[in-house]
């Protein structure tokens, strides 16, 4: 075989390892810690009893998403169906198309 092409296959290699290491560590730490947006969001929902609403929101005016995306203002279709905005207890049932949980 080509040295060259040997070399370059081995860095690739490695290099693809260690990105692939790295993984598991930066989900845990996402979990761990996550961004401002969902604090404040978890701090507004137990302080004025508001409750999740998925499939409701219009595209780019979510309030946090399940998965989907990192977060608010990033649903890129209305209806989204993992993405949700913060209404008042007990007004997402009716709302038509208005859901509790994630589908």
């Amino acid at each position: 075989m080509n040295r060259r092409l040997f070399a370059i296959s081995t860095l690739t290699a490695a290099v693809g390892l260690a990105l692939a290491m790295q993984a598991p560590a930066v989900q845990a730490q996402g979990m761990a810690n996550p961004p401002k947006v969902v604090k404040d969001n978890m701090e507004r929902m137990s302080k004025n009893k508001l409750e999740k609403c998925y499939g409701i929101s219009a595209a780019g005016k979510n309030d946090c998403a399940e998965g989907a995306h990192s977060c608010a203002g990033q649903a890129t279709q209305a209806r989204d169906t993992k993405s949700f905005v913060l209404l008042p207890a007990g007004d997402c049932g009716k709302i038509q198309g208005g859901k509790t949980t994630a589908t």
